[in-house]
């Protein structure tokens, strides 16, 4: 173990990006297709294929897929859309961009993800969707969701977390009518900026596509390869650009390799975690769903306060002293100022997520970190416990 010794910097996360996501860029800069191209293609049949969806599209960022998602189904000015109080703010702020109202509903504490109950409290005859996140990678109890939910309410994942995650043999981003994912930085595999939205939905997925090229009737590539590439398609729906590079799409295709055995690290690691903490009665570790794979993007814990020697933020700057980088899970969406102001919500209104706001605590996880990384971790955690 390496409680002592030298200190170290370990990040919440790094990228595992080497080699063979710089020479995968070599082909579109020399052949200089350096937009959506046949490598994004390539990059979309294999997620597809991958997530066992019919159709997935590569777009700038999980935000703007969700965004693109809400658009394409038509939500807008009079429609609610339930989202959870606890989650990265890019949730609620899609539903907005359309004009929308975002409905808060409460996280059960132990998973972080959507509390089945307030959803389906705050379902009303303006309802047109849920969108579920699938938190750090554990996917959303789906079966129980859309048992709690009207025929006619629309599930959409936000699958920013989980790529390669499943729940009840099912990936994550093929459970409602669309999905979206994300492959910033932190994410278990990355394109930089960049992300995917997935369905099933034919005719929403032909509408997606022409959304995220400005509304056109067919892509540059289609257009360029085709008999008469000096005309211009033809617009009949607003779009928005919200393509990816074909940059991004190689690099892309060489991550996507990795992504199950970085998930079967990451795993093996969450347990090393699990066990080691497991007789720390004030810590809640992550854990697998029955039945199901967590996609591991990170490994958050949950400090009781009413137990814990210390609060969490002192708590994380301890663990900062030693070199060790944390963050809380993420924030809830009412205690920020604009949700806090526009819904006129107190931070009491969502008990669980106020709970998981002030006091969870994310630790390191991450492909580049090895065994001394991790016990150094460990051993910093345990020394917590011990008021160390």
């Amino acid at each position: 173990m390496s409680g002592s010794g030298e200190k170290r910097t370990i990040h919440i996360a790094l990228p595992s990006t080497g080699e063979a996501e710089l020479e995968a860029v070599r082909e579109p800069i020399l052949s200089g297709w350096l937009t959506q191209g046949p490598k994004v293609a390539e990059f979309e049949k294999r997620f597809a294929a991958r997530h066992e969806i019919e159709r997935a599209l590569a777009v700038t960022s999980c935000t703007t897929g969700l965004h693109l998602i809400l658009a394409a189904m038509g939500i807008g000015p009079g429609d609610e859309v339930i989202v959870p109080a606890f989650t990265w703010v890019a949730t609620a702020n899609v539903v907005l961009y359309c004009g929308a109202t975002p409905v808060l509903a409460d996280v059960d504490r132990a998973t972080f993800n959507l509390d089945v109950a307030s959803v389906a409290a705050r379902v009303t005859d303006r309802t047109k969707a849920v969108i579920a996140v699938h938190l750090f990678g554990r996917c959303m109890d789906m079966d129980a969701l859309r048992a709690a939910l009207p025929a006619h309410v629309a599930i959409v994942e936000d699958a920013a977390c989980a790529a390669g995650a499943h729940w009840n043999g099912r990936p994550a981003g093929s459970m409602g009518i669309a999905g979206a994912f994300s492959f910033h930085p932190r994410k278990s595999v990355t394109t930089g900026e960049g992300g995917m939205v997935t369905t099933n939905d034919a005719d929403l997925g032909a509408r997606m596509d022409m959304m995220r090229n400005h509304g056109a009737s067919i892509s540059e590539e289609q257009r360029h390869n085709g008999p008469r590439p000096y005309l211009l398609p033809d617009f009949d729906i607003l779009g928005f650009n919200y393509r990816m590079t074909d940059l991004q799409g190689a690099v892309g295709l060489v991550q996507f390799d990795k992504l199950d055995g970085f998930i079967d690290e990451r795993a093996v690691r969450a347990q090393q975690y699990n066990e080691a903490f497991a007789d720390i009665n004030w810590l809640t570790c992550p854990t697998e769903p029955d039945g199901g794979r967590h996609g591991w993007q990170a490994y958050v814990l949950y400090v009781d306060p009413d137990g814990a020697p210390m609060a969490r933020n002192a708590m994380m700057e301890k663990l900062q002293e030693r070199g060790i980088a944390t963050r809380p899970g993420t924030h809830a969406v009412h205690m920020l100022g604009l949700y806090r102001d526009r819904l006129g919500v107190q931070a009491d209104d969502f008990p669980a997520a106020r709970d998981c706001n002030d006091n969870s605590m994310a630790i390191p996880l991450h492909n580049r970190m090895n065994d001394d990384d991790f016990a150094y971790v460990i051993d910093a955690v345990r020394d917590l416990a011990r008021g160390v």
